[in-house]
């Protein structure tokens, strides 16, 4: 079996596997006609995710370097003609590789709307009152007093929750805000509760941490009360990441009662939640976790899924009685203190009313193509918990899942790989489509139409000329 040698840089896994098995190939070790180690048995050699064996096997079929066939499996091709194309660790990228050549729906952002001009007049209006200083200086490790003031009056008007201020910490997007929470509130080798999939960020955030991430059941309204009691009573965890609201990937909604009931195990458990509400504006606005426990919720806000993600801004949004040390010195270790430029843009966005106008803006443009992907993929995709939402669900079995990512990146379009976002073996299983990714409707509209044609096995045409 074919045992690839992964060089190190700042190359994607599967573009250095495509690189190994080149050089392979190149050196003989791969004749012509060799057949490849399946994508899961490779990847669990490997300790990599099946989806970049599949994305590297796919990329690899593109070049020349290997023919699929359904049913036998992958082959080393004869002719090598594409080798020469394989890049080196030290170009970093493919040589004559079209990097638009694919309509990418793996990064969850909110759709494109015009905010230059909201930009520009947000920037000369700092200027003219001498109020853009503090972009190009250290600032508090909590974040700018007036910018947290601009952010809680923000979250009051999108949100519906009166937050003091004084508690909230202004981060570098959620991101950051999640592997604070994590590093502050946990020490190598605890565990972290949270669905069975959950967002890849708090899985990276726990790997790079050393922390163990324990999946939870769920039903259709999300994380079931009774696995996460009996999760707590086996595991010592005492913290729970939640999404509660349009759940990423699967798009499932906490009803009211459900979030009643999880606020209660965590009481009786002692459980700090963290409740990442990224796609609360997108939703029917069930009351938030935070309502029912206020004194062990931090609840985390962020502009980046639902106005900019270039500002790198989220809000955490503590316990009025949790001290903050802790979170402060992480604030110190991880970046001493969150960018100011964006923060500024924000609070001047605030202050005029521009950030109401661009919210709406957002919203119309995901509700569109809300719209427009139901038309095209019908019943194939999961119904949100809400009217609509910037990422759809499709469920699929595990191998199926693997088997369409890997068709449609053939056919240029980039999805989630479907083990991205389990954290369990009982994960439901599907791959996501992010809908705010593709620069225009007409775009999404055209990888939405090859996703239907592969799911529904009319997505065939490159076999046109097999005889």
């Amino acid at each position: 079996m074919w045992q690839p040698e992964l060089q190190s840089g700042p190359m994607p896994l599967y573009e250095r596997l495509v690189l190994a098995m080149a050089h392979d190939i190149q050196t003989g070790e791969l004749a012509p006609g060799t057949k490849l180690p399946p994508q899961r048995d490779l990847a669990f050699r490997l300790g990599i995710s099946v989806g970049s064996v599949t994305r590297a096997y796919a990329e690899a079929e593109r070049r020349g370097l290997l023919s699929a066939h359904v049913g036998r499996g992958s082959f080393i091709r004869a002719a090598l003609a594409a080798v020469p194309d394989i890049p080196t660790i030290e170009h970093g990228i493919a040589s004559g590789q079209d990097k638009n050549r694919a309509i990418d729906l793996r990064c969850n952002t909110p759709p494109p709307v015009p905010l230059m001009a909201d930009l520009n007049a947000a920037l000369a209006a700092l200027m003219a009152r001498g109020a853009l200083d503090p972009a190009v200086h250290y600032i508090q490790g909590a974040g700018l007093s007036h910018v947290r003031a601009a952010g809680a009056q923000w979250i009051a008007r999108q949100y519906g929750l009166d937050f003091d201020a004084q508690n909230l910490i202004q981060c570098n997007g959620g991101q950051h805000g999640i592997a604070l929470v994590f590093s502050s509130f946990c020490a190598p080798g605890d565990t972290v509760l949270c669905e069975s999939s959950t967002f890849y960020g708090a899985r990276m955030a726990a790997d790079h941490l050393g922390l163990k991430l324990r999946g939870l059941p769920m039903d259709c309204e999300g994380l079931l009360p009774e696995a996460l009691d009996r999760a707590a009573s086996e595991t010592a965890s005492h913290l729970l990441f939640t999404l509660p609201t349009l759940h990423n990937p699967t798009t499932r909604t906490m009803s009211e009662q459900r979030r009643r009931e999880i606020a209660a195990v965590a009481k009786a458990r002692d459980i700090l939640i963290l409740e990442d509400d990224a796609y609360y504006a997108y939703s029917e606005r069930p009351r938030q976790i935070v309502s029912y426990a206020p004194e062990r919720t931090l609840y985390l806000a962020s502009l980046s899924k639902g106005i900019c993600p270039g500002f790198r801004l989220a809000f955490l949004a503590l316990p009025p009685n949790l001290p903050p040390e802790r979170l402060m010195r992480g604030i110190r270790a991880l970046g001493y203190c969150p960018p100011a430029l964006g923060a500024l843009v924000f609070s001047q966005w605030v202050a005029d009313g521009r950030i109401d106008a661009i919210a709406k803006a957002v919203q119309r443009e995901a509700a569109a193509r809300w719209t427009l992907t139901r038309s095209v993929l019908g019943d194939l995709i999961a119904r949100p918990g809400a009217p609509h939402s910037p990422h759809a669900w499709l469920p699929l079995p595990e191998l199926e899942a693997e088997r369409v990512t890997a068709q449609l990146l053939r056919a240029g379009v980039e999805v989630t790989p479907p083990d991205a976002s389990a954290t369990s073996p009982q994960a439901d299983t599907g791959l996501r489509l992010c809908l705010g990714a593709p620069e225009s409707r007409e775009e999404l509209g055209r990888a939405l139409t090859t996703i239907g044609r592969v799911i529904t096995g009319r997505g065939e045409d490159d076999r046109d000329g097999i005889i």
